[in-house]
């Protein structure tokens, strides 16, 4: 039987399944430590980083994620682990989910950095940068989220990955390209999308105050 909810709207299958939609939580990693020796996969968070983990576990929460699932590089690993301590929930490591593959790429002037991720993102078949293209990474982290959230059914999952890697698979959500995704998305940031119809529900830039 069909009831009337507070809003005066009629209670159905179809508005039972919008309320119970299952949730991705997609979490860009807190902020790094600089190892000079290391490539930026081997990073661990810094203690800034660290700090900040704190008051994204107080914005996950009213999220409700069941389970957290990282890349294996350790900044989102570590992120994961002190999520998974605040929030009182599991964590676990899982393949293909790391960032755009920039092992071979030495430091760079930011301003160079920023012109060659632009042309990163605009030319996708293109091997433009690094040892991946963007249509590489997006097929990786697209099959790695796609496998996550069907081994979870019914639960809202938490999902910590990288700028770049994040930004390509968000490309075109919300009206809004793969590049400004990666340029607005601050370290943490996360995206809380339903699925499987992939709504961009909420979007959390950063978790420290802007300036004014």
């Amino acid at each position: 039987m069909d009831r009337v909810l507070a809003d005066g709207r009629l209670w159905s299958l179809t508005l039972e399944s919008q309320y119970n939609m299952q949730k991705l939580i997609l979490i860009k990693h807190s902020k790094p430590e600089m190892v000079e020796g290391k490539t930026s996969h081997d990073w661990p968070l810094s203690e800034e980083g660290r700090r900040r983990c704190t008051p994204l576990a107080d914005l996950l929460k009213p999220h409700a994620p069941a389970t957290i699932i990282t890349s294996e590089e350790p900044k989102a690993f570590q992120t994961g682990e002190l999520l998974s301590q605040a929030l009182n929930i599991p964590v676990a490591s899982a393949p293909d989910l790391q960032e755009h593959d920039r092992t071979n790429v030495p430091v760079m002037q930011t301003r160079d950095f920023i012109s060659a991720m632009a042309h990163f993102f605009q030319n996708p078949r293109d091997l433009v940068l690094g040892l991946e293209s963007a249509d590489d990474v997006l097929h990786r982290i697209g099959h790695a989220i796609e496998s996550t959230m069907a081994a979870n059914p019914g639960r809202n999952v938490a999902i910590i990955t990288h700028g770049t890697s994040q930004a390509l698979f968000l490309n075109k959500q919300k009206n809004k390209a793969g590049f400004d995704w990666w340029r607005s998305m601050g370290l943490p940031s996360f995206v809380v999308m339903s699925w499987p119809d992939r709504v961009v529900e909420t979007v959390v830039e950063s978790v420290e105050p802007r300036q004014k």
